[in-house]
């Protein structure tokens, strides 16, 4: 069977390339190379602490031999090991001095199911800054033609946040917000009292708080508070691709989806100058296989997009498909994260926070836009939170018996935490490339990443410290700690840029479409394609490329463009 598009990856990005397409009446296919996940079925979220094992812990003789990256990341546990990747069976390289770290999940929905949730758009001066500034290329779009797209899977997915009204931040379409607990407004206020322009708001979340028909329709309900989202949401109540883009596509009667199919590359015809298929590989048997398709949509999350680019090997693509300007695999970006400081927040002991909200408040980027910094370009912003530790403070605490019992009864102090999470501009030697001799044990070509931090990005990263500490300080925070950051990248698991957007086929790789220069039936529309990175967590931004690229995609073919 011939599909009118063949979409790779589940994900973020997969599942809103896989409905828009599907929607507008194409034959699709959607290839995950992980394994089925069963919406519900196949999440921990209703086990209790002492149903995990060791607490939810993982042995270190676990971790050392099967999961010595996937550990480092926040959500990892005995609860969610199974959605995360066995790094012994998912091998890359880096310099010894340049660590990377691949944070991966392989399986239906891939990190949407794991995602922290938080939902911005970028703003016009983030579109413009390439520019603006010199640095890497113009993007060929602006946030005119992002904003309706924003619009669209805001209103799909359920974003909860408030208008705040800054121009660094657009507003948006949002569902009622979070509220923030008491120490959290003071908080806010006594920000803004010594920094008139620094604005604490609440964070921008895609829970729903009050569901629509539209997400009623897809059997989604209201948050529960509950906050163990990394291991899946059965309620429905935080948007994922399981339980919304996915299903809304299948719905169409348009859609196939198989899983277990790694893609090896993409088919290219050197007589009609288009993409004709997909090779893949069988997870389970390692045998080989093709799917043709009139499109091709590349969702397979950034460093794996490129991966497969540069695996698709052809006499008319020496170095991989729609690589004529030699850029797939180069300006890899994180978001500088791990970053920021805490301490513990004055007075408030009378009271104690409503359930576990899966959300905290957010400080949009100041600096560069309402202050000035130090020496770098661009800027960063803050996620953070003001909560009073509970019973799990036991763990760590001395005692036994009666005594600690009898601590434990009472809440303890409020802490508060500010997490910044800064942009780094890109490099053409940030780069992915693929050993020409090691090989997976699919076959595949095996990846070598490598990044390192630039002069801007280590001047930005010494002042999301400093402006850290001063504000707990303003605060009358005590115990105040400021987090260094660990030297290497990838833990933001905001990695984009491998296949980047632009004016010009020379210098880069998609269209302002999203659509291969070289190659004009083939689309990337993940974070490969990000031109620069904002400080804006990068999901909604490829939700809406996505749906904006498949849109496009379908009218070209209807016209026959493609």
């Amino acid at each position: 069977m011939k599909f009118d598009a063949i979409v790779v990856g589940s994900g973020m990005s997969g599942g809103w390339a896989a409905k828009e397409l599907a929607e507008r009446g194409l034959k699709t296919l959607v290839i995950e190379r992980g394994r089925h996940l069963e919406h519900g079925a196949d999440y921990t979220d209703s086990a209790s602490p002492w149903e995990l094992d060791n607490y939810g812990m993982v042995s270190e003789n676990e971790i050392d031999a099967e999961y010595p990256v996937q550990s480092q990341c926040y959500a990892f546990s005995t609860a969610t090991k199974h959605l995360w990747v066995k790094d012994s069976d998912h091998p890359y390289t880096t310099p010894a001095d340049r660590p990377f770290m691949w944070i991966r999940g392989y399986h239906l929905g891939g990190r949407s199911i794991m995602w922290a949730r938080q939902s911005y758009r970028m703003s016009e001066m983030d579109f413009a800054a390439n520019k603006a500034d010199g640095h890497a290329i113009d993007w060929p779009i602006r946030y005119a033609d992002m904003a309706p797209w924003y619009d669209h899977v805001e209103t799909f997915a359920g974003i909860s946040g408030e208008n705040d009204g800054l121009d660094q931040l657009p507003d948006g379409k949002f569902l009622p917000p979070m509220a923030l607990t008491p120490p959290e407004i003071e908080f806010g206020r006594k920000i803004e009292a010594k920094y008139p322009t620094r604005k604490l708001i609440t964070g921008r979340c895609a829970h729903l708080t009050a569901p629509t028909k539209v997400h009623e329709d897809l059997g989604r309900t209201a948050c529960q508070y509950r906050s163990l989202c990394e291991r899946g949401c059965s309620y429905g109540a935080y948007f994922s691709s399981l339980s919304a883009t996915l299903p809304a596509a299948m719905r169409t009667g348009n859609v196939t989806v198989v899983t277990d199919a790694i893609a090896h590359s993409v088919i290219h015809d050197p007589k009609t100058g288009r993409a004709t298929g997909v090779r893949v590989i069988d997870a389970k048997t390692k045998q080989g296989r093709t799917y043709e398709g009139r499109m091709v949509y590349l969702c397979a999350s950034t460093l794996g997009t490129a991966q497969v680019m540069l695996n698709s090997v052809s006499e008319a693509f020496p170095n991989g498909i729609a690589n004529r300007s030699d850029q797939v695999g180069r300006n890899l970006t994180d978001h500088l994260s791990g970053l920021g400081a805490s301490g513990t927040y004055p007075g408030y002991e009378d009271i104690y926070h409503h359930g576990r909200r899966p959300n905290g408040f957010y400080i949009p980027r100041y600096r560069n836009v309402t202050e000035p910094a130090d020496g770098y370009v661009r800027g960063f912003g803050f996620q953070g939170r003001i909560i009073r530790d509970g019973w799990q403070r036991g763990m760590g605490a001395p005692g036994v018996g009666a005594a600690l019992k009898s601590e434990l009864r009472k809440p303890g102090p409020w802490r508060a935490s500010l997490g910044g999470f800064g942009e780094m501009l890109p490099r053409p030697d940030n780069r992915i490339t693929l050993s020409s001799t090691a090989k997976d044990k699919w076959g595949i070509p095996i990846p070598h990443i490598d990044v390192s931090l630039g002069a801007n990005d280590l001047a930005m990263i010494a002042q999301v410290g400093e402006d850290a500490r001063a504000m707990l300080e303003v605060a009358g925070c005590t115990d105040i700690r400021v987090s260094k950051h660990y030297g290497g990248v990838g833990l933001g698991i905001h990695e984009m840029g491998s296949a980047r957007m632009g004016h010009d086929p020379k210098t880069s790789v998609v269209n302002k479409y999203n659509q291969a220069h070289d190659v004009p039936n083939l689309f990337v529309t993940d974070g490969a394609c990000m031109t620069s990175s904002g400080c804006q967590n990068p999901s909604l931004t490829y939700m809406a490329m996505s749906a904006r690229a498949a849109h496009h995609g379908a009218e070209f073919l209807k016209e026959n463009k493609i």
